[in-house]
């Protein structure tokens, strides 16, 4: 099989989120997959593998499998069109766990078409609060409509908030719990925001799309905008453009292909 990096929701190489691109020729075993991501060594690698009506795509961390990852699903998408794998215009689609996504070429970026994610106000169990090592402004958690994947989203008082916190890892992994922390952002961004999910296997992530799965519905009611400018201030960092429409949201960025190459295993 072969294999690619991808620097996804990225202007230019070693910016954005790192995600690992695996083009199957045939299904494999799931420990494969696992091993796999693991040797990798990335928040995510995707698996793709032609279907009919386009591709099945699954994710897993270098721990575990996962219902939904934007920015693997934003890398895989590049690869294919790269890889002459789709004609240059042409819309793929992927069949997942989290249902049917769909990624455009729009201009000289990519959209994604993914399940938006409402939250619901309710307070931080002690656990998470601990954790959190700051006096938040507004708490929810996201309804994932099944999924075992639900986060808890805390905005903070300002945009240095964010910058600054530093959560407890080591609590967030005993509570079981991934974090969306967030707060306005200033010019040009309308939303700032870091991730942290340790109990996935990923401390911080660099920029998560699934996270703005529910990031760009919550700010797009709160701030009246219907397009946002969203960034993830991770270490690396890393820019999403979003809007709501209906029970989707659409997400758009850029992406690199970094390396490419081939499994012996």
């Amino acid at each position: 099989a072969r294999v690619f990096q991808v620097d996804a929701f990225a202007s230019g190489p070693f910016e954005g989120n790192p995600a690992a691109v695996c083009l199957l020729t045939a299904p494999q075993e799931d420990a494969w997959m696992q091993g796999v991501a693991a040797e990798m060594n990335l928040s995510e690698t995707a698996f793709v593998l032609p279907a009919r009506d386009g591709f099945t795509l699954r994710w897993f961390t270098p721990a575990t499998e996962v219902p939904l990852c934007g920015h693997a699903t934003l890398a895989a998408a590049h690869v294919l069109w790269e890889a002459a794998r789709v004609p240059e215009r042409a819309k793929i689609t992927f069949e997942t766990c989290s249902g049917r996504l769909v990624a455009r070429r729009v201009g000289g970026q990519i959209e994604l078409e993914l399940p938006a994610r409402p939250v619901e106000r309710v307070e931080l169990p002690g656990d998470v609060l601990g954790a959190l090592g700051a006096l938040p402004r507004w708490t929810g958690r996201t309804i994932d409509r099944g999924l075992d994947d639900a986060d808890y989203l805390v905005e903070l008082e300002s945009e240095e908030a964010v910058r600054r916190l530093q959560p407890d890892v080591r609590r967030l992994r005993d509570a079981q719990a991934g974090l969306i922390v967030t707060a306005p952002g200033s010019r040009p961004y309308d939303v700032v925001s870091r991730y942290f999910a340790p109990w996935w296997g990923i401390d911080e992530d660099p920029v998560t799309g699934s996270a703005h799965c529910a990031l760009i519905p919550f700010w797009v009611e709160r701030l009246g905008k219907p397009c946002l400018v969203a960034f993830q201030a991770s270490a690396r960092g890393g820019v999403v453009r979003g809007r709501v429409e209906g029970d989707r949201v659409s997400l758009s960025g850029g992406a690199v292909t970094v390396f490419q190459g081939l499994l012996l295993v």
